[in-house]
């Protein structure tokens, strides 16, 4: 049985290496000049309104949907909430000024769901993308509701509730998911040529999201102390809340990873997205996203691996 388990480990983790090697490839691209950090941008646009929304058509329009599915985001949104009310408390303790505060509220809460996906995809293929887009879409929901109230409270803009309410309604992936229910509850087959389609633009997402992942990575940092208290509130007590939460809904296998691992994802992208439109710490939040992805290249394998 060990020797079982050893070969099913090293099968992960040979799977796992080509990931890595991409994003290493990306951030020597950027040095060479090759690739400019604005590049990442552009992979991520495709990624977020093409590669992705047609991923989770062909992964969802086919599975055999589960009533205890529901828990995958009703999951997601507790673990925002935990992190939130952690780091609210956490960053008074800092005295942090009004803008760091609010990249540190954010950042402590926003799960980069992006990252982990070329993770999943790898080790658990269609299944795994399936289910941990039902994660994302909580952790989405609640991105674009309660958090980008928070950065608006502690920016310097008011909030526009019509404008968070447009952004919820047009997020792709969203749409693509509630497509794909919509196809599978009414057992609509997709036509093989789409089918096929949707699969070679899908299968961009790794290599497009790794590389975005090298572009912006930067190895320099600022304020280490809210850094690290920041990204162990997201990754190290997001795990906690996720493994409790898996234990007191009785999720199992697969499920049971999903919420796992993704409360324990790395700082979003969307903190320096909100940073930058409501005028809070940029620089912070950079320094906070390039720590959390260090952690996450080393955390979120291991966290797979032990499953």
């Amino acid at each position: 049985m060990p020797a079982v388990i050893e070969v099913e480990d090293m099968s992960v983790i040979l799977k796992i290496i080509p990931v890595v090697l991409i994003f290493l490839l990306g951030y020597a691209l950027k040095r060479l000049n090759i690739l400019k950090k604005e590049d990442g941008d552009l992979f991520l646009k495709v990624v977020y309104y093409v590669a992705l929304p047609a991923l989770v058509i062909i992964s969802i329009a086919d599975i055999k949907l589960r009533v205890d599915f529901v828990y995958l985001p009703a999951a997601a949104v507790l673990v925002a909430l935990t992190t939130t009310a952690i780091s609210f408390f956490t960053g008074k303790v800092f005295h942090l000024p009004q803008a760091t505060l609010g990249t540190f509220i954010i950042g402590s809460t926003i799960m980069n769901i992006g990252f982990t996906l070329p993770f999943f995809i790898t080790a658990y293929g269609k299944e795994g993308l399936a289910r941990i887009t039902m994660f994302d879409f909580g952790n989405m929901a609640i991105i674009f509701t309660f958090v980008y109230w928070l950065a608006c409270k502690h920016g310097t803009s008011s909030m526009d509730t019509r404008v968070m309410i447009r952004k919820l309604l047009l997020v792709p992936p969203m749409w693509a998911l509630v497509i794909a229910v919509a196809l599978n509850l009414m057992k609509i087959r997709i036509p093989f040529f789409i089918n096929d389609f949707l699969q070679m633009v899908g299968w961009m997402m790794t290599p497009l999201v790794m590389l975005a992942l090298g572009l912006y990575f930067s190895p320099r940092m600022t304020k280490m102390g809210p850094v690290l208290s920041a990204t162990f509130i997201r990754m190290i007590i997001g795990f906690a809340s996720g493994f409790l939460l898996a234990n007191l809904f009785g999720l199992e296998g697969l499920n049971r990873s999903i919420v796992i691992i993704g409360a324990a994802a790395p700082v979003g992208y969307t903190t320096l997205t909100f940073s930058y439109l409501e005028d809070l710490d940029k620089e912070f939040a950079a320094s906070l996203i390039s720590f959390s992805i260090i952690m996450g290249m080393i955390f979120t394998p291991l966290l797979i691996l032990l499953q």
